[in-house]
């Protein structure tokens, strides 16, 4: 598992510098050796001193020489991506159009428009994350395009987001924590899309380090501290297997290797287990060295041999030999019970297999030529075209769909006929129908799954077979927003709701039509966009559209000023009502404001703390610049942290607590525990009387031996809060103690 060092701060002279630079070019250049052709060492030579001479004055945060950066960006793609010569040029040079005076046409003419389109892909890249939302979403937009163009583009910027967080800790904490969200937001998934399974693993570790460096460092000491006993217990797992495999004369590899510390982490939090319960704690894998004819019958049968020795868990079984995950990935997956009464993970695939899960992608071109197999990956980039080309430009719900429909798991259906659809999980029976046709979708009012009939939101599973049935008489309404994650769904059916509000509109028009022409003002644009904004509306369509639903009746109208053929709101004065309840709000946040949090220039700045996580002093925390709303403070381990932090990095405030016994903060502790006689005297006993917290809120439910308490209390901050964790976790028959935010 890799963890990453500490950078230390850079300290040679410009002779040693030198040096530096040229031992990681030497390297490069010995890894790229087999690959090689005529002529290309002079060209990536050439990239190398474009990228030298324009980066030569500058230094990265950390101090080094910032030319190590695109060496070691170009390292990756080739040691770890598995890409080539074209590739290594791109990555050498990828940041030059951006920060240096190199321009794109200096790069056309030196290496012809293959490269500079791939470079031109990663200039825009770097702006993606860096705007605000919606211009965030056509930059990403642009981007895939260029993706699904050349694919090399996603690949050398995933080399360059991993080298940034392998060298995050020269970084200030809060673009430590908006690079850190951003990544897991975005990159992390892409990897895994992309079949890089060793980089998306590294990039969530990495990113979980900075973001929740506590439980980060508690798991990696936990699995240093129990690599021993591992080790012993993965030796006596392998060793009748690898006697079996012998026998029956395999050309194999055996091994065990631990989990990633995120999905330790995940494990935990979504079972609610503690680290030692964490069953699968590693896996086993066997890579088979087997001709591509036989690869299927070899690890069959190679399961078949695993299973004789151990139990396997059936439901646990994983057949991604029949049909391969759309990022080419191909194994066998079976859980089965070892000694001790341990569940163990076993994973077999064949070299080619496994190069394809390592590499992803470009391994996936390096089997595929000669062969006409049609590409899950080109399957993959239709998809993002066809969803590119949809009408709806100006979706600030872009990347969350993009995330949603293209780099989540994907399960496969089948039609009536046996064809087979891939669709992301979290499918419904509707989603179905509009990947079939747009019309289908339109019409639909029920589907039959494996013949059983069900409603049109009815989640799929990997395996339905699923038959449509439609009416004539149907049509899409605003609830089916709610039933369909695919992109192509969605679009289609805010589409249908356009058309039909239009249709509705239409009235509306003709109303507003009459009554301004009655004043003296024209229909005219200006005149409808100050309309629209004076009932706080999105745009004209809705404007019309309420008022032919009689929403609105315009008798506002006869107080509006009309100059000329235009017409001018009047001024809206507040109830007075409304003033004074601000001010009350105003003083009311006074108090919060007291405990404070340090912006930038230590200035004491009003804040409130957000309700979805409930921080208290002592948390880790970022400041949030809402709209309407001031400063919010999140924990970093909010579930909306990496949300908001990849999408608003521009509006994240640094932010420090400040030491303040006088406030106390509400926060909830969840016990459970042996339903014995006495325990909650000893308790409340404990929490007023030896520690003296005050108790806002007590409910207790026992049921069948167990009982199960919620505990509301004030604490001033997050050491007073863990000191009583421990306390009441030392008390006997007490099971778990756990935070909970309080509503």
């Amino acid at each position: 598992m890799e963890t990453t060092l500490d950078v230390p701060k850079y300290s040679l002279n410009e002779e040693e510098e030198k040096k530096e630079i040229l031992r990681h070019y030497r390297a490069l250049l010995r890894a790229l050796k087999p690959k090689l052709k005529p002529g290309d060492k002079e060209l990536v030579r050439q990239a190398f001193e474009i990228a030298v001479e324009a980066h030569k004055t500058m230094r990265r945060k950390s101090g080094e020489p910032y030319i190590l950066h695109p060496l070691a960006v170009a390292m990756i793609c080739v040691e770890e991506i598995g890409l080539g010569v074209r590739s290594t040029i791109c990555a050498l040079i990828h940041d030059t159009v951006e920060d240096t005076d190199v321009t794109l046409e200096d790069i056309q003419r030196e290496f012809g428009s293959e490269i500079t389109k791939i470079v031109d892909g990663l200039t825009k890249i770097s702006n993606v994350l860096d705007a605000n939302t919606s211009q965030q979403a056509e930059n990403f937009k642009k981007i895939l395009l260029t993706v699904t163009d050349d694919p090399r583009v996603i690949l050398i910027k995933l080399a360059d987001r991993l080298h940034n967080m392998r060298t995050l800790d020269s970084m200030k904490r809060e673009k430590q924590l908006k690079i850190a969200s951003e990544t897991v937001y975005v990159y992390a998934p892409l990897a895994h899309r992309m079949g890089l399974y060793n980089i998306k693993t590294e990039m969530e570790d990495l990113a979980m380090k900075y973001m929740e460096p506590d439980s980060y460092k508690y798991i990696a000491k936990k699995l240093d501290n129990t690599k021993r006993e591992r080790t012993r217990y993965i030796n006596e797992f392998i060793k009748p297997i690898k006697e079996k495999l012998q026998q029956s004369h395999f050309n194999f590899e055996i091994y065990g290797r631990p989990k990633s510390i995120h999905s330790i982490w995940n494990k935990m939090k979504k079972k609610g287990v503690s680290f030692d319960e964490v069953y699968d704690l590693f896996a086993i894998r066997i890579i088979l060295n087997s001709p591509p004819e036989k690869e299927k019958e070899d690890c069959w049968k190679v399961y078949s041999l695993v299973t004789d020795e151990y139990t396997p868990a059936p439901e646990r079984l994983r057949d991604w030999l029949s049909n391969p995950k759309s990022n080419g990935y191909e194994a066998l997956h079976t859980t089965v019970m070892g000694a001790q009464g341990k569940w163990v993970e076993v994973q077999i695939r064949t070299k080619r297999m496994n190069d394809i899960a390592e590499k992803g992608l470009a391994a996936h071109w390096k089997y595929k030529e000669g062969t006409d197999e049609e590409n899950r990956f080109d399957k993959w980039f239709q998809q993002i075209r066809d969803m590119l080309s949809s009408h709806d430009t100006n979706s600030i719900d872009f990347l969350q769909d993009f995330k949603v429909s293209f780099l989540a798991e994907e399960i496969y259906v089948y039609t009536p006929k046996g064809d087979v659809k891939m669709l992301p999980i979290g499918a419904s029976a509707l989603d179905f129908a509009f990947s079939v046709h747009t019309a289908i979708g339109e019409r639909c009012i029920g589907a039959k799954v494996n013949h059983k009939l069900v409603p049109i939101s009815h989640k799929l599973r990997s395996g339905d077979q699923i038959e449509i049935i439609t009416s004539t008489k149907q049509k899409p309404n605003s609830e089916w927003l709610k039933f369909v994650v695919t992109p192509k769904a969605k679009t289609k059916i805010k589409d249908s709701l356009k058309e039909e509000k239009r249709k509705i509109g239409e009235e509306g028009k003709y109303i507003l039509q009459r009554k301004l022409e009655n004043m003296g003002a024209a229909m005219n644009p200006p005149n409808i966009e100050e309309l629209t904004s004076f009932y706080k509306l999105q745009s004209s369509l809705d404007l019309f559209y309420e008022i032919s639903l009689k929403k609105i009746d315009l008798k506002e109208l006869k107080e509006f000023n009309v100059i000329g053929d235009k017409i001018f709101a009047p001024k809206v004065h507040k109830p007075a009502h409304e003033e004074k309840s601000e001010i009350e709000n105003r003083n009311y946040n006074k108090k919060d404001a007291e405990l404070i949090i340090f912006g930038e220039s230590s200035d004491r700045i009003m804040y409130t703390l957000a309700n979805c996580c409930k921080p208290i002093p002592g948390d880790d925390v970022f400041g949030f610049v809402t709209q309407g709303e001031g400063l919010k403070i999140h924990r970093t381990t909010c579930p909306n942290a990496a949300r908001l932090l990849s999408n608003y990095g521009h509006r994240v405030v640094k932010t420090k607590w400040v030491k303040n016994k006088e406030i106390s903060f509400l926060t909830g502790i969840k016990i459970v525990g042996l339903d014995d006689v006495g325990v909650i005297n000893k308790i409340t006993n404990l929490i007023s009387g030896t520690l003296k917290i005050n108790i806002n809120a007590l409910t207790i439910e026992a049921k069948e031996g167990l009982f199960e308490g919620n505990i509301k209390v004030y604490v001033h901050d997050k050491d007073e809060l863990e000191d009583l964790v421990e306390h009441l976790k030392n008390l006997p028959g007490i099971e778990s103690v756990d935070r909970y935010d309080t509503e």
